[in-house]
């Protein structure tokens, strides 16, 4: 009998050659990542549920070919004769599918006729046992999912370009694929519900949204959906559930740790359970609120800002409000959003006092609470209950009409009411995810700017931005990210390695007036191994590598975009010399040059 304690020590072996593989703190294997796929294909499916009806047609058609060969016929002069058993299979064959050609080699005989016809009819029940059979198995739930999963499947492995696998298509996920394949990014959605799983296949999407009908809290169903695929870029994890939330983050961060994630979670417990695993970001909506409100009475300038920044793309920029920190807020919520709101602002020092709600209802503002709200600055009103919400914020305005209100909105079913409503501050769950989701996965480096914008103070705030209304007008700009590589910027790279130098100045003028700045903004530079420099001042010099993230508006990205990849509008802008366009006409200019000499008389 063998040593077990050897079989321990091997195995120890290769667990220790395998966690040497995987970075992180984790001490982790190297395992396959788990794929749900059904064990058979649907095509030997079928064949199993179609094994009956085939051997019932196929003895009928055996029967019908021996009969027709063994019963005697007559050639043309009268004589008897035998059809051959290839002759038979070929009348039977073309009977039997109702095609029909005739009697051949020669006209039949009574007996033979009469074997036909029962033939044909012995036929017509044999293929109806087929075709009902494969009717039922066509709408058979099972056999269905089995070829809607293969599909799936295969559409994944096809992939050929970077793709983020979402988990949860409700509406925060709804609206981060939609903005991702706005952006043309590559969508793979997993939900549990086969009703939104279906949406995605009506979509007005840009591009194919792949679905998978499963949950995503099991690791085979984020293989089947490409958590393996070299191409799979992040993980977003996006379900009102956030148990399934933290399954998906342990399953990513164990079986592919290399990948990020952002997540949503709503509980604290559970997301510091995230944050064991490394998690790149906890999008906490309520935390997340609360901070923005805490923000908006102590750093109102910033409030403004980000606010602004982080709002879609045209929206005009909000007036400022002052005076919140000095005087009294009033909650009137349930539940946890209640108890977080109150929270951040009593831990900012402000003196907030909260209403529970009954039942999920709202308590309606009697005398013994309207002098809480004449006396207050601040009115937050959050259930569960849009409708509950918007009625008490309407009694709370009426009682003090120069109220800060803020208002929680669950649905878009009305969304027209509040837009009329017009409160200071809408908080809506899932959008507040979405937005901050987006922002992390298309332009992480502007994400990297707002944190940096968060921790500063209102001195700093106002001029970044008056700098910004100066330059992109009083609607909220677009992000744009350029990167100086020779696929993206080829003209600025060619120019640098020939060891001339580029200023993020240069990369702003105009290709056509070059004393004349596009409208746009360098907000943050990214050099390798180096932290980012946010709002990098115009003569900065740039490198080849180096990631800049742009704030423009109107048409400042296509003039930026044709510095990028002309060489002559390079020259142009760094030097105030007008290139000639073609090579052949740059070669003759620089040939004069040289023969002119330093003097600029010919030699």
């Amino acid at each position: 009998m063998g040593n077990p304690l050897l079989l321990i020590t091997h195995g120890s072996r290769e667990r220790s050659s395998a966690r040497q593989r995987l970075p992180g703190d984790l001490r982790r294997l190297r395992v396959p990542i788990p794929v749900h796929l059904p064990p058979v294909e649907a095509v030997f499916v079928m064949l199993r549920r179609l094994r009956a009806p085939l051997i019932t047609l196929v003895v009928i058609v055996a029967v019908a070919v021996a009969g027709l060969a063994l019963i005697p016929g007559q050639d043309g002069q009268g004589n008897p004769t035998r059809m051959s058993v290839f002759d038979a299979f070929y009348v039977i064959s073309y009977t039997a599918t109702t095609i029909g050609f005739g009697e051949i080699p020669y006209p039949f005989t009574t007996g033979q006729r009469m074997w036909v016809t029962a033939s044909i009819y012995a036929s017509v029940v044999g293929w109806a046992f087929v075709l009902g059979t494969l009717l039922r198995a066509a709408h058979d739930d099972s056999l269905r999912q089995v070829v809607r999963t293969q599909a799936v499947a295969r559409r994944v492995r096809r992939l050929r370009e970077p793709f983020v696998l979402i988990a949860g298509y409700g509406q925060a996920g709804r609206l981060v694929a939609q903005g991702l394949d706005a952006g043309g990014r590559r969508v793979v959605v997993i939900d549990r519900d086969p009703a939104r799983t279906q949406a995605v296949e009506v979509s007005t999407s840009r591009q194919e949204v792949i679905a998978v009908c499963g949950d995503a809290a099991d690791p085979a169903v984020l293989g089947l959906a490409g958590l393996g695929h070299p191409r799979c870029e992040a993980v977003l994890p996006l379900t009102d559930d956030d148990q399934a939330n933290l399954a998906v983050v342990m399953t990513v961060q164990m079986l592919r740790p290399s990948l990020p994630v952002v997540a949503r979670c709503g509980d604290r417990r559970l997301a510091q359970r995230m944050q064991h695993f490394a998690v790149e970001t906890v999008i906490n909506p309520f935390d997340r609120f609360g901070a923005y409100l805490v923000l908006a009475v102590q750093h109102p300038v910033v409030f403004r800002l980000i606010g602004w920044l982080l709002s879609s793309l045209g929206t005009a920029l909000p007036p400022q409000r002052t005076g919140l920190s000095a005087g009294r807020w009033v909650v009137c919520a349930d539940g946890q959003f209640g108890t977080e709101m109150t929270a951040d602002l009593q831990s900012a020092g402000l003196d907030a006092h909260l209403l529970p709600s009954t039942g999920g209802q709202l308590p309606d503002l009697d005398d013994a609470h309207l002098p809480l709200v004449q006396q207050a600055v601040g009115f937050i009103a959050g259930t569960d209950n849009d409708l509950a919400n918007l009625a008490v914020a309407a009694k709370a305005r009426l009682a003090n009409p120069q109220l800060f209100v803020g208002v929680r909105q669950q649905t878009h079913r009305l969304t027209s009411l509040l837009e009329a409503f017009d409160p200071d501050a809408v908080f809506v769950p899932t959008e507040l995810v979405a937005r901050e989701a987006l922002a992390r996965v298309i332009t992480p480096r502007f994400w990297g700017f707002i944190d940096y914008a968060m921790n500063g103070d209102d001195r700093w705030a106002q001029p970044v931005l008056d700098a910004i209304v100066a330059t992109c007008g009083q609607n909220s700009p677009a992000t744009t990210r350029v990167r100086l590589t020779l696929r993206q910027a080829p003209a600025v790279v060619r120019w640098l390695r020939a060891g001339r130098p580029f200023t993020v100045q240069d990369l702003l003028r105009h290709p056509d007036q070059r004393d004349q700045q596009v409208s746009a903004l360098a907000v943050v530079l990214q050099r390798r191994d180096q932290p980012p420099s946010y709002l990098p001042s115009p003569d900065t010099a740039v490198h080849e590598g180096d990631e800049l993230v742009l704030l423009t508006c109107g048409t400042a990205e296509d003039v930026v975009e044709s510095v990028l990849f002309y060489d002559t509008a390079v020259e142009y802008v760094v030097t105030g010399t007008v290139a000639h366009a073609t090579w052949l006409l740059r070669a003759v200019a620089n040939q004069r040059r040289r023969q002119r000499g330093p003097s600029g008389h010919a030699g």
